[in-house]
């Protein structure tokens, strides 16, 4: 029977992230052997993982990141049960630390298969799952590429947005985080009118000719009403056309001109726990 010490649990704990029980019980089990308690505590993990597979998984940390060259970002939720171990200080740091290596993928399958210290991010994710207790899982995953991209994580890590803008100007920087940020706050559905799916504006089209109707107004003004609150629609819903939220005299569009007289918003992505 090898001789457990306190260094080699303290080991196996930073490896794997486990309890030190936990820890303790894999080393004694495998009389000492790292590699056949990592492999335990994984097999563990596995068996917490299909008990706890219908379990929903809404709370966690939604974490944006961005490359150095601010060219590419990434936003990703690493989903769990409880918003107790979703505000753990560990959970948070394997969050971030997953979505740094989520930079180099362009979905999310071949994030999950990457090799994240020896294991798939897949497997990780089991691990974990055996080592907190709960259902962990990579729910959300959106990846952004332009000219210069900005993040922005709303307080609590409920919510993650990437800007993309049309040129990396002075200013950028800043402009980019503020409009992420009317992103996280405003939900829009659609970076302008072209991104609104025909099906949607079809609905509304239909939706404001009925209050329309029980409103008394004639059939023949029906169309061109209508169009008057789908213009309206568009303004609300769609994050260029929105009022700036530090500023409701403009649009953001106008806000991103205001930065520089060429500058646009080409693209946004926001991920949201719940």
């Amino acid at each position: 029977m090898a001789t457990i010490t306190a260094a080699d649990v303290n080991k196996l704990r930073t490896i794997t992230g486990a309890g030190m029980m936990d820890c303790k019980k894999a080393l004694v089990e495998a009389d000492g052997d790292f590699d056949l308690a990592i492999e335990n505590l994984r097999k563990k993990g596995q068996k917490v993982a299909a008990n706890r597979s219908d379990r929903e998984s809404t709370e966690g940390a939604a974490i944006a990141v961005v490359s150095a060259d601010k060219t590419t970002g990434v936003v990703i939720t690493l989903n769990c049960e409880t918003d107790f171990v979703g505000k753990n200080e560990g959970f948070v740091k394997l969050a971030t630390e997953l979505a740094n290596q989520a930079l180099n993928y362009a979905t999310r399958e071949e994030f999950l298969a990457s090799d994240f210290h020896g294991i798939t991010v897949a497997d990780k994710l089991i691990e974990q799952t055996g080592v907190i207790g709960e259902k962990i899982e990579v729910a959300s995953f959106a990846r952004l590429s332009g000219a210069f991209v900005g993040s922005y994580i709303h307080a609590g890590n409920k919510i993650a947005t990437l800007v993309a803008l049309s040129a990396s100007v002075d200013g950028a920087e800043e402009a980019s985080r503020n409009v992420a940020m009317q992103a996280a706050a405003m939900n829009p559905i659609a970076l302008d009118e072209a991104g609104v799916d025909a099906s949607i504006i079809e609905k509304e089209i239909e939706i404001a000719k009925d209050q329309l109707r029980q409103e008394g107004k004639p059939e023949a003004m029906l169309d061109n009403i209508a169009k008057g609150k789908i213009q309206r629609f568009y303004k609300d819903n769609t994050l260029v056309n929105q009022d700036y939220i530090k500023d409701g005299s403009m649009s953001v569009a106008a806000y991103v001109k205001s930065i520089d007289s060429g500058l646009t918003v080409t693209g946004f992505s926001r991920v949201a726990l719940g």
